[in-house]
């Protein structure tokens, strides 16, 4: 690392860089409505303009993550930055539907190697322990405030300004960030790594992952049963079991390192962060439409309607949270928070058609938004403790996976059963919503149980990274990677 890229500088790159994914993640969703009349969408591809960014982004998180580990900050991060940059130029500008489509596909692209090499940037500069704490819960907080002015600006923008502007803002705040990382990021980054990418197992896995994630986005108009669904979740399943057999047998240098799972939070960590997902990803489509369906909200209020969920969340990541990790194991503030964001959703789903503000919005806000800040950092603490510097992105990469997906069958889930009577008025639309928020309760409970199977972590008490296994395929890579990680 070079002397002049200092621990700051990679926190503004992170955190920056995630806000303006789950920026984008969320930003077109109030603008849909506006986009089809201007765009000539019909109702069966508009879906596309939010499917494209998703299907791309959750396919390629896993060879996202280890393009860092193999070939540098540098190079990774310029190139993903002017992909997600300039995607958002066409996007803005599209005069057709399939531009729109293809420009955000490119940008679900260019997302899915900014995401992880986010947060292996912070992994790798910041040890572990109070500081690594700090960074963590700063970029949560700045990615939560992004989903946060996604809704809002979303709304706002499309009412006042024009649908195109949610696009736009990508280009003044991606071209600063091509300078600065130009200027401060070393050519090889972190790890000089010059083994190559695994290909089998980033086009199994691309395959993969996008066709579950296809499958999970046809749910809603075709069921589960349906052709439409069942033809991609079987091969995406079968691609799956291929890269699994790829990765543990074949790969010299594999995707995603088996020894990984030698870490006690690894496979028990991205567990709770499938249901972490799972429970934050529906709550905000389901509450946008709580708010304009049954409270009568139009687009701007309902995305003023999320500034208490972001304000509270912000306080509790960045003031409580550092705190309670140094006294307390994260595995209890997963667990705690699992039951207050319960509480929280189950007291949403009670809102009616008569409820104001304040009732139906404002009070569950606090409990949804306090759980949600106590497993975040924690849980994201939990999954990357240990991990040696030259599988950071692929820790990463597996991580975002399963958060990704974990939102994407969540949502499917939650809407097959959930879906409202033909021509609902606000009462029966109450009472369908009511039944998803329900159900998002009970996903933060198993995330509460799952938390007792986690390691006891606290800042104090740092993990121990698992040194490379030796043996077979993955013992030149472990040499490999032993020889060209920097020094502490």
């Amino acid at each position: 690392m070079p002397a002049k890229l200092n621990h700051a500088t990679v926190l503004v790159l992170s955190c920056t860089t995630q806000f303006l994914v789950l920026f984008d993640t969320s930003v077109i969703t109030v603008a849909l409505p506006s986009i089809q009349a201007d765009l000539g969408f019909s109702p069966g591809t508009l879906q596309w303009a939010v499917h494209g960014y998703t299907l791309a982004f959750a396919g390629l998180l896993l060879p996202g993550g280890r393009l860092a580990d193999l070939y540098g900050w540098r190079r990774v991060f310029l190139g993903g930055m002017a992909v997600f940059t300039a995607a958002g130029l066409v996007g803005g500008l599209a005069d057709s539907a399939a531009t729109l489509i293809a420009a955000r596909a490119a940008q679900g692209a260019g997302a899915a190697v900014l995401a992880p090499l986010a947060l292996t940037m912070l992994t790798t500069t910041f040890a572990e322990g109070h500081r690594r704490t700090r960074a963590l819960t700063t970029v949560t907080a700045v990615a939560l405030v992004g989903g946060a002015a996604g809704n809002l600006l979303g709304g706002v923008a499309t009412e006042f300004l024009t649908w195109r502007s949610v696009l736009l803002v990508n280009v003044p705040f991606g071209l600063p960030l091509l300078v600065l990382a130009a200027v401060v990021l070393a050519p090889r980054g972190v790890v000089a790594n010059r083994a190559r990418l695994d290909l089998p197992g980033a086009v199994l896995a691309t395959a993969g992952f996008s066709l579950l994630t296809l499958a999970a986005t046809r749910t809603a108009e075709h069921g589960w049963a349906d052709p439409a669904v069942t033809a991609p979740l079987v091969a995406g399943s079968a691609a799956l079991v291929g890269f699994a057999v790829v990765e543990t047998r074949y790969a010299p240098v594999p995707l995603v390192p088996p020894r990984l799972f030698a870490l006690p939070g690894i496979a028990w960590g991205n567990a709770a962060m499938l249901l972490a997902g799972a429970s934050q990803v529906p709550v905000w489509y389901f509450l946008t439409l709580t708010m304009q369906d049954v409270l009568g909200f139009s687009a701007a209020q309902a995305g003023l309607g999320f500034l208490p969920h972001a304000l509270v969340m912000m306080a509790v990541v960045l003031v409580l949270v550092p705190w309670l990790m140094r006294r307390v194991h994260t595995r209890t503030l997963i667990a705690v928070g699992g039951v207050i964001g319960a509480l929280g959703f189950w007291w949403q789903s009670r809102v009616t058609p008569d409820s104001d503000y304040v009732e139906g919005v404002l009070v569950p806000a606090v409990a949804i938004s306090i759980g949600g800040g106590l497993v975040g950092a924690p849980l994201t603490r939990t999954v990357t403790a240990g991990v040696p510097h030259a599988d950071a992105g692929a820790a990463s990469g597996v991580m975002s996976t399963a958060r990704q997906f974990g939102g994407a069958f969540g949502l499917a889930a939650l809407i097959m059963l959930t879906v409202p009577p033909a021509g609902a008025g606000p009462v029966e639309l109450a009472a369908s919503y009511g039944a998803a928020f329900r159900g998002i309760a009970l996903i933060m409970l198993a995330l509460a149980v799952l938390a007792a199977f986690l390691p006891a972590l606290r800042d104090d008490h740092p993990a121990v990274a698992v040194p490379a296994l030796r043996s077979g395929a993955h013992d030149a890579a472990s040499r490999h990677d032993d020889r060209h990680r920097p020094p502490r």
